[in-house]
């Protein structure tokens, strides 16, 4: 009985096209606050749309428009600066996902919000190993399942794993950044960043009848960033690639269908220094190469907007306080 359900299962995966790797809470795209120094610390806001309406076969675009995903997401970020070389870095998250399948006259849409998993980072900094102006950053942490993994739709069904607010997982993660400043343009940053994530597995899906492992996943980032002054404003544009392989989903350890794949996106950003203590940041995604496993609805545009916040801690005077 319980292979039969599997199948079945299965089965329901493969008509609907989904896919588990591309939709859901953009964790690996929010993470590495900069280390403002010792005793700094810094607040992040983002709101992230990130829109999938392009179904691929492999590399191949298919000319069907009947299915759509959506998430918004709402990220908190946090981090703190012991020393120069030595931060913490933390990530909360909030998403609102929909999917909306229109065949034959028919629509189907389904919505799930709540709290999304959260991402805890230790990093440590060392400078100008690299050479002069230089910065490497490593980072090992951990992704945290806050998020609800067993939301039922209307019918009392529990939804497919990547419409859930949360993984149900702890998963592993490493990150390695390195930035180094141009000689030939002092404002100028040349940067690089590797982020693995080493999935966990759900124990209890399906009220506990199987089990679901996300595929791991590894990103690449590679960006060049400036910086001009206009209006006595500090803008600083940049241009990323971004390159990211996703492993098979699965249940029971078997692979699930349609899951998977490698993408390429160019990524205009812009950084607007309204303060020494407030920045603006905006980017746009847009993908230039997908290659997924099966058939899969792939990203079409992701936007992000938010705010950057820094503080410096102050010493309490012991003696002042006496007084």
């Amino acid at each position: 009985m319980k292979a039969l359900f599997f199948l079945i299962f299965l089965s329901s995966l493969s008509a609907y096209s989904q896919t588990c790797c591309s939709g859901g809470v953009p964790l690996s795209n929010n993470l590495g606050l900069p280390n403002e120094g010792k005793k700094v610390f810094v607040m992040g806001l983002n709101y992230d749309y990130n829109n999938l309406n392009t179904l691929n076969a492999g590399t191949e675009k298919l000319d069907d428009n009947s299915r759509q995903r959506i998430t918004n997401s709402i990220l908190i970020s946090l981090g703190y600066s012991f020393t120069d070389r030595l931060s913490v870095e933390t990530l909360f998250t909030w998403v609102n996902q929909t999917r909306t399948i229109s065949q034959f006259g028919n629509e189907n849409f389904t919505e799930t919000s709540g709290i999304g998993d959260a991402v805890f980072l230790i990093k440590y900094a060392v400078p100008d190993v690299l050479g002069e102006r230089s910065v490497l950053n490593i980072g090992v942490g951990t992704k945290i399942p806050f998020g609800k993994s067993d939301l039922l739709n209307d019918q009392g069904i529990q939804l497919p794993a990547d419409l859930q607010p949360g993984s149900g997982a702890w998963d592993g993660l490493g990150w390695l950044s390195a930035s180094k400043g141009m000689s030939f343009r002092p404002s100028a940053t040349l940067s690089a960043t590797v982020t693995y994530r080493l999935t966990g597995v759900n124990n209890s899906y399906l009220n506990n009848a199987a089990t679901y492992e996300f595929g791991n996943v590894i990103q690449t980032n590679l960006g060049y960033t400036d910086q001009f002054l206009l209006l006595n404003t500090l803008f600083n544009p940049g241009l990323i690639f971004k390159y990211r392989k996703a492993f098979e989903d699965k249940i029971d350890d078997i692979g699930i269908p349609n899951t998977g794949g490698e993408w390429v996106f160019v990524r205009p950003e812009l950084v607007v220094q309204l303060s020494p203590r407030m920045n603006i940041v905006t980017r746009v995604e847009l993908p230039v190469y997908n290659n997924v496993i099966g058939t899969q609805l792939t990203p079409t545009v992701r936007l992000t907007f938010g705010l950057m916040l820094k503080f410096k801690t102050k010493k309490t005077n012991l003696l002042n306080i006496i007084q």
